[in-house]
């Protein structure tokens, strides 16, 4: 295969220690009190404004406050460090050797883009992916296929491999038309065999093994 494109959260990287902090200290802020961490993981997978609305939903917020509590927490998370997030174990030696191959490599995430790039960056992953697309970059997000079509581009759809971790991964990956490659181990929130999938992995070391077919299919 040509190309492989990446989610990133509960897929490349465990960030949900940071998004949870994020969103406990605009809870704070607003006089409520801190989610745990398995709260806060079981609302992760839509986007940023999709993680608040459930967030509010969980404390019933009114929904008139959805625009500045978005805000608040976008704005918190951009201003922190990445120092709780981590790459999963065995991913970067993943990525080495898809490089190494030439495999072209992208990130498609529901996460915001800044937010995005600074996790990219502050990892030193940044300089694996041709391209990295964010649940802003575009009108509609995952699980609509189009920020996925948008980084395939012209490249043959059989060339494709999309590697995620949930639901919303595999029914982008089923909407585009491309090879799907579950990792079991992320955010997903439904049994294994209930997720539509190509490939099913529970570790990146395990995912080693496929680089071959990857790089030569």
């Amino acid at each position: 295969m040509r190309t492989v494109v990446f989610d990133l959260d509960g897929t490349l990287v465990d960030s949900a220690a940071d998004i949870r902090a994020s969103v406990n200290k605009m809870l704070a802020e607003e006089g409520y009190r801190e989610l745990d961490l398995p709260t806060v993981i079981s609302f992760i997978g839509n986007g940023l404004p999709v993680l608040v609305q459930r967030v509010m939903a969980h404390f019933q917020i009114e929904e008139t406050e959805f625009p500045r509590l978005s805000a608040r927490v976008l704005a918190i998370y951009n201003a922190s460090t990445s120092a709780h997030t981590v790459i999963y174990d065995g991913a970067r030696e993943v990525l080495d050797a898809l490089q190494a191959k030439g495999v072209r490599m992208a990130v498609c995430t529901n996460k915001p883009k800044e937010p995005a790039m600074h996790v990219l960056e502050d990892l030193d992953l940044i300089q694996y992916f041709d391209a990295v697309v964010g649940g802003d970059s575009f009108e509609k997000r995952k699980p609509d296929p189009l920020p996925l079509l948008k980084i395939i581009g012209e490249t043959p759809k059989q060339d494709v491999l999309y590697v995620g971790d949930s639901e919303v991964d595999a029914e982008t990956a089923q909407r585009a038309g491309v090879t799907f490659a579950l990792f079991t181990k992320g955010y997903r929130k439904s049994p294994v065999e209930s997720i539509p999938h190509d490939r099913p992995f529970s570790s990146w070391r395990e995912f080693l093994s496929l680089v071959e077919d990857v790089s030569s299919e």
